[in-house]
């Protein structure tokens, strides 16, 4: 959950602005991995498969500020150690009992797939690893570290669209999906340190990250 200021998307409440708690325990994630696909019976209730160019890096759950538990999981394409060409980040985030927030997402773009609507935006960066690097506490951070432990990295030339699912009317479950893809040097996308808005600043180039994003991703509902 993440403050998003763009004129594709503003979020009122945010995953960055939610640090984890290292006094938490750690729990096990929920959904299982079946080769490609992640099972998920719950919230929502979907098969999510990806493309055979992607492996699976791994899975946890991280406490953020006490507030939430978020659920993450990791497909990338990379060589063995280094930096990814293109990646999921698949979360599945939820307010924990002791409170009464709720995500909040203004649906000025959506995309479809399997059943399940996402609000979504585009964004491209100068430096994306150094953006998920800098912070310990947040979920990008969380992200990052488990990256590292396979010896691999974020690119630092990226765009990726972040996409939101809110599976329950109460507005209280997430599900973020990310996908992200490495920029050549001499890419014609524009970018910026803190992230350019494609949806704003090249159209053209915010539907190619999209399409990419569904190229390698199959929702189906269950």
């Amino acid at each position: 959950m993440r403050t998003i200021v763009s004129a594709g998307l503003c979020v009122l409440l945010s995953s960055l602005a939610l640090a984890q708690d290292p006094s938490a325990p750690q729990l096990a994630p929920q959904r299982k991995v079946d080769g490609q696909t992640i099972v998920s019976k719950e919230l929502p209730a979907a098969e999510f498969t990806f493309g055979k160019d992607f492996r699976y890096v791994g899975g946890q759950v991280v406490n953020l500020y006490g507030k939430a538990d978020a659920e993450q999981h990791l497909f990338v394409k990379a060589p063995n150690r280094g930096v990814v060409e293109r990646f999921y980040w698949v979360q599945f985030e939820h307010f924990l009992p002791s409170n009464a927030l709720t995500y909040h997402y203004k649906p000025d773009r959506t995309t479809d797939s399997g059943g399940l609507q996402f609000i979504y935006d585009v964004e491209a960066y100068s430096d994306y690893a150094g953006l998920e690097n800098a912070d310990p506490a947040t979920d990008g951070f969380a992200v990052h570290k488990l990256l590292a432990e396979h010896n691999l990295a974020f690119p630092k030339r990226a765009a990726r669209v972040r996409m939101f699912h809110l599976p329950t009317a109460d507005r209280r479950n997430e599900l973020m999906i990310i996908y992200g893809e490495a920029l050549p040097e001499d890419s014609k996308v524009p970018v910026a340190a803190d992230g350019l808005a494609l949806d704003d600043a090249s159209p053209a180039s915010a539907k190619t990250v999209l399409d990419h994003a569904w190229e390698g991703l199959t929702i189906q509902k269950r």
